[in-house]
């Protein structure tokens, strides 16, 4: 039998800082000798595919997938006609764990960061998956608290828990 790849999504109000943890979080699971996978959520149409180019071209003549590939990197192009995280966890093989930022309303463990500054509540509050809260307010979450800058705790409490 094949094991799944652990997802985590961090989610949290725009602006509370969802990418700089994530940014700290990486090199911390890195270090231990993970190897992570991310993904981003976007409300927005995006397109790395600029108008003219070859690849471009070749989607206009009906490529389904169009792969760009260096010596040192790859993209690839393809319609997505799915946006849950069950229908993106293919492109993840060979990792240990996935990390995602957003994706608030998947059905899979989160990690919410709340900060006081923001004056905002938290989007979680009840929701089932949510497994920690990166705070520094009192969230009134009932779930394992770490400080924003409890990287090291907060990737114990990742490796104890899914790795």
């Amino acid at each position: 039998m094949i094991k799944k790849t652990p997802i985590i999504c961090i989610v949290g109000k725009s602006e509370s800082g969802k990418t700089t943890l994530i940014e700290k979080l990486i090199p911390e699971l890195k270090k231990r000798g993970y190897r992570i996978g991310s993904i981003k959520h976007t409300c927005q149409a995006f397109d790395i595919d600029k108008k003219g180019k070859d690849s471009w071209r070749h989607r206009k003549a009906g490529a389904d997938i169009v792969v760009i590939a260096s010596t040192d990197k790859i993209a690839m192009i393809k319609d997505n006609d799915c946006e849950s995280l069950d229908c993106l966890e293919k492109y993840f093989n060979g990792v240990d764990l996935v990390i995602a930022e957003g994706f608030n309303k998947e059905n899979i463990p989160k990690i919410e960061i709340v900060r006081k500054a923001s004056g905002k509540e938290p989007l979680c509050l009840g929701d089932s998956k949510l497994i920690a809260v990166v705070t520094d307010a009192d969230t009134g979450h009932k779930v394992p608290r770490f400080d924003l800058e409890e990287i090291d705790k907060l990737a114990d409490f990742i490796e104890n828990k899914y790795l």
